[in-house]
């Protein structure tokens, strides 16, 4: 019992917070949801993990509440732009709502949107548990602090990594295995742009690692799968990786 050095930690505040990220995304999205009973519920649910997540400044919960009401439309917009953007350039989906009952990287990128607005109102924890909940669940990490433009397209998701100052433009689509990542991770860092910018309309295939705070991947461009890039690439440019490929008869 001594050795236990944080006794004010509550694991608690993981599984609420799970379940008000699970029913802030069905209140948006589940026609047979009623907006108003659940949005009231929300805000007692937000109360009570606030409260958990901070143990100082408690009046300011309902001022971040309040911001982030008035916010949800706007979201609400953005993320019917990406669940769009999926059906648009999916051979694979059939509608809209296959993607949004089915598609982990569409559930990534709402959670990301959500979680991203809490950031931005300096809420602590909270929007780093909503991430990572969503983590688990699709295997998309997407930062909390990430900035993310209009029309975002992940197709299959799993193994995705985004990182916090990462700076994602408007119809920008990516694939799995895909790392938007820092150069370096020492942590005199934490406030600096570690990570890369991709401007509009970029395409980046599977399992391509783009690192750096400095590098830029320029409009129009298409990233192929497996490559490694920590310099700036111009607009309009097709970048690939060509393997060696063997062949040998069994005997």
């Amino acid at each position: 019992m001594s050795s236990k050095n944080r006794p004010h930690l509550d694991f608690s505040l993981k599984t609420k917070t799970e379940k008000f990220t699970d029913n802030l995304f069905h209140t948006l999205f589940d026609a047979t949801a009623c907006v108003a009973k659940n949005i009231e519920q929300l805000e007692i649910d937000f109360e009570e993990i606030y409260k958990l997540a901070c143990k100082v400044d408690q009046e300011y919960c309902g001022t971040i509440w309040k911001n982030f009401l008035s916010e949800l439309p706007e979201i609400l917009e953005n993320l019917n732009l990406d669940a769009q953007e999926l059906v648009n350039n999916d051979p694979a989906s059939n509608n809209i709502e296959e993607v949004y009952l089915a598609y982990p990287g569409f559930y990534a990128i709402a959670i990301y949107r959500f979680s991203h607005e809490l950031f931005l109102l300096n809420t602590p924890l909270i929007p780093r548990l909503m991430s990572e909940y969503a983590h688990s669940k699709t295997g998309t990490d997407i930062h909390p602090g990430a900035t993310i433009g209009k029309s975002f397209f992940i197709d299959h998701a799993t193994g995705t990594v985004i990182g916090e100052t990462c700076l994602i433009k408007d119809h920008v689509k990516i694939y799995q295995g895909v790392t938007l990542g820092a150069l370096q991770v020492a942590k005199e860092l934490k406030n600096v742009k570690r990570h890369p910018t991709v401007e509009n309309n970029v395409t980046i295939y599977a399992n391509a690692t783009i690192l750096g705070g400095e590098t830029v991947i320029g409009e129009n461009s298409v990233i192929g799968g497996n490559v490694w890039i920590t310099e700036s690439i111009p607009k309009n440019s097709l970048v690939y990786h060509k393997p060696e490929t063997k062949l040998k008869q069994k005997k």
